[in-house]
């Protein structure tokens, strides 16, 4: 059910867009996600495709790039991968960690006519 809302969102920004440019249709949406937002890219995708019916962006791919994000646990000094925003350190098991790159959906380029 996420992913639906957030289709939703992507959609209102890029046709947003396409309004602003003039372009009559939106052919490719390319962005990423960041690992630790548990959502399924081609789940996101497939709601994007449906959410897209009958506007000027219906048949366009959106093309998510999955990207890991690492965590450094402030107590051991250890880097590991977060799960679901939980930074807890797998090795020592403090809660004392920092996120270190970008998290959530970006949208990055829009390819339209």
């Amino acid at each position: 059910m996420y992913e639906s809302a957030l289709a939703r969102r992507v959609l209102e920004t890029v046709l947003q867009q396409a309004v602003f440019h003039r372009a009559s249709r939106i052919r490719v949406v390319r962005g990423w996600v960041a690992e630790t937002e548990s959502l399924s890219p081609e789940r996101l995708s497939s709601q994007f495709a449906t959410h897209a019916r009958g506007t000027r962006a219906e048949g366009a791919r959106l093309l998510l790039n999955l990207i890991h994000v690492e965590a450094r646990c402030r107590t051991c000094g250890r880097t590991y991968a977060p799960e679901h925003h939980q930074l807890r350190c797998p090795v020592c098991g403090s809660g004392d960690g920092e996120q270190l790159g970008q998290t959530g959906l970006a949208v990055t380029a829009i390819e339209v006519d």
